[in-house]
């Protein structure tokens, strides 16, 4: 089934910028976006000022607490979100799903929510889904996500008008449930696919096993569903997660860790507190200092520092929309994830999806910076090396070489690079063969360009190889096969044999 709201203007790996259309708001809504979570009780931040000063152009809000509340739920009914809120962009609401995790029942169904947040002037509604834990049992899990698809298919037969509904993935921390999910959620004729329950796993710094629940999740998804990773907020994680193909994001957090003196920064979270000074310069931190911030009363401080966060959150995802645009995401993920180690575990369970980024990553870019051993294991190397099968060597001899000579004792002469391998000299100056990789390789670089010798000796059979290579690491010089003469610049040896 078709999607026409979402269309994908521009990928790197399995990030993209796309546009969301939302007919009832009128609407297009760039993507990767960030949705500000706005409590109708505790506005921090008035939705006003985070569309005209921070550029929001969707939001989210409850809709069950609003369902639920004295003070708003007749006013909404009344002028609707948009006026409630002097917010013209587009509106989300949630279902009292959380709620429903948190205390364990709510007294609603989804056709009657639906219907509510339809007729509160919702521009994408919530059906009652059941937000399963990580590490439950398969068959809890499974029992739960019965209950969702079941929530899905009344939602289906509730007349919403031009109301977007979101069909959330849920199955907690087994993929395969993930999967099937995410494939019974596309075959609905609903519209945006929330990816749920993965709140637990972002608050244990478990973003491995986010990356693994969003990998499994896009296996059952179309190109043309834009994914919502729901609960995920913090700018520290946003390159990561959007390279894993994730559209939109909700946070509340600019909100909740304001409230406790708690300053975002793309490398995690510092306490008011432990600041001597401000590694900002937004308008809050360029008119402030840290004991300036600490002085203002309880109000006036949780303001200024929600506005600090927002700003930094915007910032991130502007900077996360260039590099998809200028085709470097990839150095962002690896640049941000050295900001905490489990990030980097993130990053590792990421490249371990390679296949899938490199499906849709773009076949030129603007430059490789190989700037870790984990670069080794980028999509642009697993593409280069799978494309060796294309090629043939031509005559019956080939030099592999690490240098930059020619040799008149063979036939043809390749050129091998950590860590994509051997390649013809025509093609030295096609992307990503002019990557930027710093003198002192990693292991992993040699040795992954080694697997590229491997696999063109097994795709030219009939071709006699020698490889010459200077003071390559053992561990990388084991991995080429047995029928290669391996030369070391200088003496001939085999280093094989040391």
């Amino acid at each position: 089934m078709a999607r026409e709201i979402f269309e994908v203007r521009d990928w790197d790996g399995a990030a993209r910028l796309g546009e969301l259309t939302v007919p009832r708001a009128g609407v297009t809504v760039e993507t990767p976006a960030l949705l500000p979570v706005v409590n109708p009780h505790k506005q921090t931040v008035p939705p006003a000022r985070l569309q005209s000063e921070f550029g929001a152009e969707i939001l989210i809000t409850n809709g069950y607490i609003l369902y639920g509340s004295d003070e708003f739920r007749e006013e909404a009914l009344d002028v609707g979100l948009h006026d409630l809120y002097e917010f013209d962009g587009a509106i989300m609401t949630d279902s009292g799903s959380f709620q429903l995790a948190e205390y364990g029942e709510i007294s609603v169904d989804t056709e009657e929510i639906l219907r509510f947040q339809h007729d509160i002037g919702s521009d994408i509604g919530t059906p009652v889904d059941i937000p399963t834990p990580p590490d439950v049992s398969r068959e809890r899990a499974e029992s739960e996500l019965a209950e969702t698809e079941r929530a899905l298919a009344e939602a289906e037969t509730v007349d919403v008008g031009e109301m977007l509904v979101n069909a959330p993935v849920q199955g907690s921390t087994h993929p395969a449930l993930r999967t099937a999910a995410a494939e019974h959620a596309y075959a609905t004729d609903l519209d945006v696919f929330p990816i749920g329950a993965v709140v637990p796993l972002l608050n244990a710094y478990r973003y491995d096993d986010v990356v693994d629940v969003v990998a499994a999740a896009k296996r059952g998804l179309g190109a043309d569903a834009p994914v919502h990773l729901f609960g995920a907020g913090h700018p520290m994680m946003f390159a990561l997660a959007v390279a894993m193909g994730c559209d939109l994001f909700d946070s509340a957090a600019y909100a909740l860790y304001a409230r406790d003196d708690r300053y975002l920064t793309v490398r995690g979270t510092e306490l008011l507190a432990d600041l001597d000074y401000l590694p900002c310069s937004c308008p809050v931190c360029a008119a402030s200092t840290p004991e300036g911030l600490r002085s203002e009363d309880d109000d006036e401080r949780t303001r200024l520092l929600a506005e600090h966060n927002l700003h930094v959150t915007f910032e991130e995802l502007r900077r996360v929309k260039q590099a998809i645009r200028s085709g470097s995401l990839l150095e962002l993920v690896e640049t941000r994830v050295r900001g905490h180690p489990t990030l980097v575990d993130g990053f590792r369970a990421m490249l371990a999806h390679a296949e899938t980024l490199e499906a849709t990553d773009p076949v030129s870019k603007g430059a490789f910076f190989h700037l870790s051993a984990e670069s080794a294991d980028r999509p642009e190397v697993l593409r280069h090396q799978e494309r060796l099968e294309r090629l043939t060597v031509a005559g019956d001899t080939c030099l592999l070489t690490t240098g930059s000579g020619n040799s008149d004792d063979h036939d043809t002469t390749w050129r091998v690079v950590p860590p994509f391998g051997p390649f013809p000299r025509a093609l030295s100056e096609s992307y990503p063969l002019t990557a930027e990789v710093p003198e002192r390789l990693s292991r992993e670089a040699y040795e992954r360009a080694a697997d590229g010798v491997a696999r063109l000796v097994e795709t030219n059979p009939d071709v006699t190889f020698t490889f010459a290579h200077h003071q390559w690491p053992a561990s990388a010089v084991e991995r080429v096969p047995d029928g290669v003469e391996v030369q070391r610049y200088g003496d001939g040896t085999d280093p094989r044999d040391h």
